[in-house]
């Protein structure tokens, strides 16, 4: 078997894999590790670095459709592949080559929230149900027959690190079971629905950008989704204010949206139909802090206008 992963989602997958007597893992492949921090050391993505502890052949590829990783690949001969957050498209020159085909292990319920970021996409989404799929791999962005998928309830207060690991979990879990089965022949699947197909993207830094336009329920939705990439932050005059926690509260009259105002001995933006309680901010360059704090030391945080959204001319922000 190879397997293909990079975050800390894979690691649970990559150890199920490791425990099978059955199976006999010929190479992981990661990306390379990067430098980090002013020191410039060399950091190991999370698959990496547990390939390395269990001490797996590692091939660390920057583009795994180059020549170079196909050949390597090729010659590794694996009867199955089991891909999970690897972040990069598998070729169809290495799709090709396990006799079993390749396994996507994918945190969400597909159709719903292919692509990049699944996970925040589903809280965000507000969905009632989080899931892991796992697909036989073919050329299109998950689009793959199911071989099988599990779900389990939200609550509504999960933030991103928290459903993440418990869907790695699960995903271990299913994955231990579908390797069994496809082992065994059972492995065609049953194709996705054409209906419920949603996409989701690569999150940048601008993504975090609360805009007041939105209704604060939304907001508060981001703040956990946002977490800890890309984090969301305010803008007021002279200063970002980054938002660790918040809490959605009812309108007061004389609120404008899009500005900041008191809460308690807190403080709260006003958005289009309510308010956010910024309950635990983060000035740039400076630890997390309860929003009376930053009060306290930010008097004339009340009363400031965010800095909007730009939107340019075809809507996009």
């Amino acid at each position: 078997m190879v397997f293909f992963g990079s975050g800390a989602f894979a690691v649970p997958a990559l150890e199920t894999l490791i425990r099978r007597d059955d199976v006999e893992l010929v190479g992981v492949v990661t990306p390379p590790d990067r430098s980090a921090g002013r020191s410039g050391a060399l950091i190991a993505v999370p698959v990496a670095a547990a390939a390395r502890t269990a001490g797996l052949p590692l091939l660390q590829v920057d583009r795994v459709r180059s020549s170079e990783a196909v050949d390597v690949i090729r010659r590794l001969a694996p009867d199955l592949g089991v891909l999970a957050d690897f972040g990069q498209l598998i070729p169809q020159a290495i799709l090709d080559l396990p006799r079993f085909g390749i396994l996507n292990v994918h945190p969400s319920l597909l159709p719903r929230h292919r692509g990049a970021s699944p996970i925040p996409a589903t809280i965000l989404a507000a969905d009632a149900l989080a899931g892991v799929s796992i697909m036989q791999m073919d050329a299109g962005l998950d689009t793959g027959p199911i071989l099988a998928a599990v779900d389990w309830p939200l609550n509504g207060t999960e933030d991103t690190p928290e459903l993440e690991s418990r869907a790695a979990h699960e995903a271990a879990d299913l994955l231990d079971h579908v390797v069994t089965s496809v082992l065994a022949g059972h492995g065609s699947g049953t194709p996705q629905a054409p209906l419920g197909i949603t996409m989701t993207r690569t999150l940048n830094r601008e993504a975090g950008r609360l805009d007041p336009r939105l209704p604060a329920a939304e907001l508060e939705r981001r703040v956990r989704a946002f977490r800890p990439w890309p984090g969301t932050f305010v803008e007021i005059p002279q200063l970002r204010l980054g938002i660790r926690e918040a809490a959605v509260g009812q309108a007061q009259p004389g609120d404008v949206p899009g500005v900041v105002v008191a809460d308690g001995a807190g403080i709260a933006l006003s958005t289009v139909d309510g308010r956010l309680s910024l309950t635990v901010v983060q000035p740039a360059g400076r630890w997390p802090m309860s929003g009376a704090a930053f009060r306290r030391g930010h008097p004339a945080v009340v009363g400031a206008a965010v800095v909007p959204v730009v939107v340019s001319v075809d809507g996009a922000e």
